[in-house]
């Protein structure tokens, strides 16, 4: 028994990987502590595809649906916003901050087989949801064959 192989995962997992390399080589001139003041940071993202969609689903606890731009351009659909550090607090108060805040954008290739004009958005406890349907001429169909 062959195990075939997805394209499109293979293309996405292409894509997160040469977006950890371009954030790696882009951080490479400025130290950690300047990343850290300046809010430099990435939201992890699950990617799942089923017959009828792509859904995306990027981890932005604290940020508030103010605080997030999602946009299309360009067949990439860009996620960018800022989770503020709270402004009430003294940085001298803290013995540590692990949590990273400022400003953050991830950014992905958009196969052509998704309808641009039905995606849709929602936040949730946390959780940024993006929903990509597919064009309808391009999902999967199952024709019986009669064998004779």
């Amino acid at each position: 028994m062959t195990i075939g192989r997805n394209p499109v995962s293979d293309l996405i997992a292409l894509q997160e990987k040469m977006n950890r390399l371009f954030e790696q080589v882009l951080s490479r001139g400025q130290n950690q502590e300047e990343n850290f003041h300046k809010g430099a940071w990435a939201p992890p993202v699950d990617i799942q595809e089923t017959e009828d969609r792509i859904l995306l689903r990027a981890d932005l606890p604290g940020v508030n649906l103010e605080q997030i731009e999602i946009r299309i351009q360009n067949d990439h659909l860009t996620i960018k916003g800022e989770r503020a550090f709270d402004s009430s607090a003294r940085r001298e108060d803290f013995h540590r901050i692990e949590r990273p805040f400022g400003t953050y954008c991830r950014s992905f290739a958009v196969p052509r087989t998704v309808d641009q004009e039905g995606i849709q958005a929602e936040l949730r406890n946390g959780v940024l949801e993006v929903m990509l349907p597919k064009k309808a001429e391009t999902r999967t169909k199952q024709i019986r064959v009669d064998v004779r």
